[in-house]
């Protein structure tokens, strides 16, 4: 009897905006690849997008990276309803309304204490209303968890590739600290 983990199988639907192999979504056309692989219920994602996330914005408009963002399910363990997940799966319901990185930004703004539930359905829905999801499509998804394989998906492929801690950040598939200096600096590199 074989112990050796299970291959991520692909989920059936995925996100507008995913990745080629739909571990992720895809924000700009820039021609050096950023992969940035995050939890919502993680404080030091917060402090990553409080102190990244502007820089990679930057480098998205000026058309000089692709960000790839991956929403890890990874810290379900902390929250006693799988808020992880949730929200991991909210966010790939937003960006099927064309508000990936605005929402994002919302989860991390008004993310909640680890060892709670997290954030409600509700909350997550009122969320999506605050950056201009305001559609059913949104609520619907983000309340029947539409995207909850997308996440777990997300998450086993994140392990196959080696990720073992959030946040963690490749640039063209080379590991570079989770600090945007040095970000800019390996993506300066790469695009020599």
């Amino acid at each position: 009897m074989s112990t050796r983990p299970q291959r991520a199988t692909a989920p059936v639907r995925v996100p507008a905006g995913a990745s080629a192999d739909g571990a992720g979504v895809v924000v700009g056309t820039g021609p050096v690849a950023v992969d940035v692989y995050v939890d919502f219920l993680c404080p030091f994602c917060r402090s990553f997008e409080r102190m990244s996330g502007p820089t990679l914005n930057r480098m998205v408009r000026e058309r000089a990276i692709s960000l790839v963002c991956h929403p890890m399910g990874f810290l379900d363990r902390l929250s006693t309803s799988r808020y992880s997940s949730r929200a991991s799966a909210a966010s790939g319901c937003a960006s099927d309304g064309g508000k990936f990185v605005e929402y994002a930004h919302a989860l991390f703004t008004n993310q909640p204490p680890e060892g709670g539930a997290g954030l409600s359905d509700d909350e997550l829905i009122e969320l999506g209303g605050s950056v201009g999801l305001t559609g059913p499509a949104f609520g619907e998804g983000a309340r029947d968890g539409a995207y909850l394989d997308w996440s777990a998906y997300v998450t086993r492929k994140a392990v196959e590739r080696g990720v073992s801690a959030v946040p963690t950040v490749f640039v063209e598939g080379t590991p570079v600290p989770a600090d945007p200096q040095m970000i800019v600096t390996a993506v300066t590199a790469a695009a020599r």
